[in-house]
Parts: C-alpha cells; structure tokens; sequence
C-alpha cells in the first residue's frame, strides 16, 4: 500500500514527520504493508523545479493508494506564471477530489467556547464554486476588465452537486441521527444555488429514510453558534463549506483538531484544515492532531475501498491513542494548555500504539 507524503510549508515538514511516526506505527502493529514516499511541493519544490507542484508529484499522486497533504502558503507563492501553483486546488481538481469530508466534534476533555457537546460532518464540493484555480478548463475565474473592476465567476454544474448530495446521504446512513441540511443561499443565488439544492431534493426522496432540511448559509452560521447539535450532516457548496467547517472546527475546540479528507472514486488525500502557521515552524511547538486524524480518515477509506479490516483497526487504533494523547496535558502541545512538543506528541501516540 503506497502513501505519497508531501510535507508542504510552515509547520508542515514538523506535523508531516509526527504524523508518518504515527504512521509507521500503525504498520507496525497492525501490519499494512505501507510503504511510504516523500516529495517536495510548495516552497521547496519550486527552489527544486521551478514550480510549487512540479508535474512529477501529480504523477506519483496518481500511482499512490493515497495522500497526506501537509500544509502550504500559497497566498505567498508567487504568480502562476512564476509556477506558484496552489498545490492542495491542483491536486483536488487532477485527481477529481470532488468531497472535502470535514468532521467538527467536541471532546469532553478539552474546553469548547460553546461549552455544549456536539457531532456533525460537512460535506463541502471540492472542485468549482466560486475557486478562481479549478472552476476553469483554463484560465483563471477571475478577470480585471480594468485595473479598477474585478469579476469572479462562479462554476456551479449539476454533476457536482449531485455527487456531493450523494455523498451526504450515503454518509447521513451510517450515521445515528440520519439527517442531511443543505447550506444555501437560493434567495439571492436563484440558478446556482437553486441547482445545487434540485440534486439534494432528488436525493432526500431517493432516501425517505433520512431527515432533510435547508437553511440558508447566513443562518447557518449563527445556528452553528448557537446550537450546533441540532446538526448532524451538513452538505454545500465550496466556498460556503470552506468558511462553515472553519467555524465548526474552531467551537468544536481548536483548527488544530481539524481532520479532513479530499475523496474521490479512486484517490483520496488526507489534509488538516488549518494552514502554514510560518510564524511558529520550525519550534517544535505546532500541533499535529488534525494531521494525524486525517491520515485515520484516509486509512478508513483505504480499508473501505480495499476492503482492507486491518486498515479500519489500524484508524480506530490512532483515533483512540490520539484522544489519550489530548486527555493529558503531559502529552499535547502547549496550543491546548499541553507541555509536549510536535515531536513527542507523536512519539506518544505511537507508544501508545
């Protein structure tokens, strides 16, 4: 089973080095048979090759059984001209990564700012919207007509929105509260937004079986503030899932928490949501929980699509060692109150593997 590794910026080689020793782990104890490769993106990968994700890192990505994607600074990069390409829209849009998979659930062990428990899922569309990097053929989705108008187009298609909609229903299914909200904002966005919400109507009467309702993603947010258990599957478009599953991360205790997993048909990537954080790499100090959860996720999808039952012990097994890990201040990174460092939190986790 082949794992390509791409480190990436900021604190991204550290938590990528804690989260492949938490990796070998796992093979270890539970004998995956992982063989894992490292490739340079981001910064180093355009002081090597001129480019921020040369052509033979998506072609290894393509050869892998999967992906862990460390972090990376492209508002920094250069222009695309220049080969400042955004590795993780790249990577999401070559390999047809069309479901962000982003979990926000709170721990009893840790603080939330909303001090109530609670434990939903969004699905966010991965591949358009409106992301000016991967919702042409080519060329950009924004244009300057002038130097003083700016215009961003919006790629909504109806092949999208229904497999992110059927996405969301088939996880709604394994899920106890099967219920599925679509996020939308169809009072205003009445073609593109209303296209999305047509697939998620087809899929709520294919499935009797699950709650569904709709809310528009002004409210959305503030429910999420105010009672986040009240949801249980949350599915929409890019942008809006984007900003949705930051805020979900960040009352569910921390971005530092935050797994994810791009999935596809026949690739998925593993990424943390939060980004470089360059002011703090490098000290030993950043917090590798979201990284390490992602990889459990891309090892649960392995293990579905390969069906693999070593792999899904394999992810339960990292999923719990990491709780314990952030049960002990002894054993967490000083971001939660801990006094562990990146590297010795991973070596944790792995003991306790």
């Amino acid at each position: 089973m082949k794992l390509l590794l791409l480190p990436g910026d900021g604190i991204g080689p550290e938590i990528m080095g804690a989260t492949r020793t938490v990796l070998a782990a796992a093979d270890r104890r539970y004998g995956l048979g992982l063989e894992m490769e490292e490739a340079a993106i981001g910064f180093d990968g355009l002081a090597a090759s001129g480019t921020t994700i040369p052509d033979t890192v998506l072609a290894a990505a393509r050869a892998a059984d999967g992906i862990v994607l460390g972090p990376v600074s492209h508002n920094a990069y250069p222009p695309v001209a220049e080969g400042g390409r955004n590795p993780s829209g790249v990577l999401r849009v070559a390999l047809d990564l069309f479901a962000n998979i982003r979990p926000a659930v709170t721990r009893a062990v840790l603080p939330s700012p909303l001090g109530r428990p609670f434990d939903l899922v969004i699905l966010r569309e991965n591949t358009e919207g409106f992301y000016a990097d991967r919702n042409m053929h080519a060329g950009p989705g924004e244009v300057m007509p002038d130097p003083d108008m700016a215009l961003a187009l919006r790629k909504i298609t109806r092949r999208a929105c229904a497999r992110i909609a059927d996405a969301a229903f088939r996880m709604a299914a394994l899920r106890p509260a099967r219920h599925v909200t679509a996020v939308h904002k169809a009072n205003v966005l009445r073609l593109s937004d209303g296209l999305f919400l047509e697939e998620c109507r087809k899929q709520a009467e294919r499935h009797p079986d699950i709650a569904y309702d709709e809310v528009l993603v002004d409210a959305m947010a503030a429910h999420l503030v105010r009672a986040p258990d009240r949801y249980d599957v949350i599915v929409t478009t890019n942008m809006y899932g984007d900003i949705l599953s930051d805020l979900a991360g960040e009352l569910s205790g921390s971005l530092g928490l935050a797994a994810s997993l791009n999935a596809g048909t026949d690739h998925a990537m593993a990424q943390a949501q939060h980004g470089s954080a360059p002011d703090i790499a490098g000290r030993d100090v950043a917090n590798p929980a979201a990284l390490i959860g992602s990889a459990a996720m891309l090892l649960d999808w392995l293990a579905e699509r390969h069906d693999r039952r070593n792999m899904a012990d394999a992810a339960a097994g990292i999923r719990a060692s990491l709780e314990a890990a952030l049960a002990d201040p002894e054993s967490r990174t000083p971001d939660l109150g801990g006094r562990a460092g990146t590297a010795a939190m991973a070596r944790g986790i792995a003991d306790s593997l």
